[in-house]
């Protein structure tokens, strides 16, 4: 298949990865390819050059509006809508057999745009305002949507969803993700270093339990990292940086539990199930997905008790890694999640006005 890839834009689909959905793109393009099809990814220009490439915007945003996202500045939202607009006219004039949509535009949802090409939309976030109506109206026999996780699909769709909607999981190739029988003894946590991640309560919880901490990504906000993280660094805490994925792994692959710590209903949580391939069980925060997705790898907290998670941590600890690691290899793989997007591109071009299937 030919297919068109279109990102988001906030962050270059480059090594090493902002977050989640950088990663998901990267790792789709890449698979894709591996399989034998034709992909074109649509992101920024500054993305890996690794693609076949056509850019959305010369560069992505952060680096031309840093720090505006979620401030409803009119600029950038003319910014992002030219890009966007343009780079939905050039699918539609491509001859695309389908479309993986993996922006956060409300423009490829619109019916115009699915009914000229066969459309998998994968929601990555929680409902906002700003897509929620876009979402549900662009539901249609040309357009297929997905969210990772029942939780999410729940927020999305509390009445129920539509038979066109449906929870494709995040997967990861376990060989980037290297399983160790043993760790050290230290807690690790990596994520976007943000309020939301909760990096702050990571800290608190390892002080808590008395065990070494280091912590790994990006400083993207840097006053939550000026005033609520790097104050706390020192001794058994410490910060490695942003690392690249093959070093991440052998990092994370030599800790002996992994901390998850969404302030906010996180919709899956890609780096819980990485490190749960490396071995590691998981101390968590008890909101959105993550139970439904780390399930008997990980011991929980409630949201805000600061002393359940310092004892999750300990619970963790005794949970053995190869149950960790073989609830990656039965849930959550690259293969397992790359057969189900091909089996949506199937059936949303049998389902397309055009019925093409080939």
């Amino acid at each position: 298949m030919r297919i068109a890839l279109l990102a988001h834009v906030r962050q270059p689909i480059a090594q090493p990865f902002k977050g989640g959905m950088e990663a998901h793109s990267w790792h789709l393009a890449r698979g894709l390819q591996a399989r034998g099809h034709e992909v074109v990814l649509f992101a920024s220009g500054d993305s890996d050059p690794r693609f076949a490439l056509d850019p959305v915007l010369p560069e992505h945003q952060e680096r031309t509006f840093p720090g505006q996202e979620h401030t409803g500045n009119p600029a950038l939202i003319a910014h992002l809508d030219a890009g966007y607009a343009a780079a939905c006219d050039r699918i539609a004039a491509g001859g695309f057999d389908v479309v993986h949509n993996n922006s956060l535009s409300r423009l490829p949802l619109a019916r115009g745009r699915t009914e000229a090409v066969p459309t998998v939309t994968s929601l990555h976030v929680p409902p906002y305002d700003a897509l929620r109506w876009f979402v549900h109206d662009g539901v249609a026999p040309s357009h297929r949507i997905t969210v990772t996780s029942q939780g999410q699909l729940r927020a999305w769709f509390p009445e129920g969803a539509p038979p066109e909607v449906s929870v494709l999981h995040n997967g990861i190739d376990p060989a980037d993700w290297p399983y160790r029988d043993r760790g050290d003894g230290s807690a690790v946590w990596c994520g976007r270093i943000t309020p939301y991640k909760g990096t702050h309560l990571a800290i608190e919880a390892a002080r808590k339990a008395g065990i070494a901490l280091t912590l790994f990504g990006s400083t993207e906000d840097a006053e939550y990292w000026e005033q609520a993280v790097r104050p706390l660094l020192g001794g058994a805490i410490r910060y490695g940086g942003h690392l690249d994925g093959a070093s991440l792994a052998a990092e994370i692959g030599r800790a002996s539990v992994f901390l998850f710590t969404p302030c906010w209903d996180e919709p899956f949580g890609l780096v819980a199930i990485e490190a749960m391939a490396c071995g590691l069980p998981v101390a968590g925060i008890d909101r959105g997905a993550a139970r439904e997705v780390i399930g008997e790898a990980g011991a929980f907290a409630p949201p805000g008790d600061d002393e359940a998670l310092a004892d999750a941590i300990g619970r963790a600890l005794a949970i053995p890694r190869r149950g960790a690691h073989e609830r990656v290899l039965r849930h959550f793989t690259h293969d397992v999640w790359l057969d189900a997007c091909e089996a949506l591109y199937a059936d949303v071009r049998r389902s397309h006005p055009g019925g093409r299937d080939r």
